[in-house]
């Protein structure tokens, strides 16, 4: 009698042996850290998406190259955000904030005249602005180590494009 009961013992600890790993896998980022990386990867795809937009639309050579910078830049970015979205169980968005669209959709309207390049600076100017804004914030308050040193790495590249953008005027470094 004891021995059938043992059978169905170690066929239920075997069992949740094999469940398991999951009950070990990282937690998720506190509510702060988590809203960074959603927020910091949408703003990746705007800026990818405004980057491509440019070299397609944008009047002057500048705002062309500006915008493959861009879009090198934040797909690099991003990459790197995804794999630590992946480390500590963050669902990531798939697409820009309702808000990052529309910005996008009313600078694309502008496309092939003389106020696409002059649009599509602005747009990055108070994009680049919101975002450094939110990397310091995270900087500041964040309490996942690898989502702030994420966030540290990336203020500097966002920093830059914020300087080529500046003041509605085209700078490329």
């Amino acid at each position: 009698m004891r021995h059938r009961l043992l059978i169905p013992a170690a066929v239920m600890t075997a069992v949740s042996g094999v469940c398991a790993p999951a009950t070990f896998a990282a937690a998720p980022a506190g509510d702060q850290d988590t809203a960074f990386v959603r927020a910091a990867h949408q703003s990746n795809l705007a800026e990818i998406a405004a980057g491509q937009d440019a070299q397609k639309n944008a009047m002057t050579s500048c705002v062309k190259d500006v915008g493959a910078k861009l879009v090198t830049d934040h797909h690099k970015l991003d990459a790197d955000l995804k794999a630590l979205a992946g480390k500590i169980n963050v669902t990531l968005p798939t697409a820009p904030t309702a808000e990052q669209q529309q910005k996008t959709k009313a600078v694309q309207e502008k496309a092939g005249t003389a106020g696409y390049d002059a649009a599509w600076l602005a747009d990055q100017e108070a994009g680049h602005t919101k975002t450094l804004a939110l990397i310091d914030q995270q900087i500041k308050s964040g309490s996942e180590v690898a989502v702030t040193s994420a966030a540290e790495k990336a203020r500097p590249v966002v920093a830059m494009h914020l300087d080529m953008v500046r003041g509605g005027t085209c700078h490329t470094m």
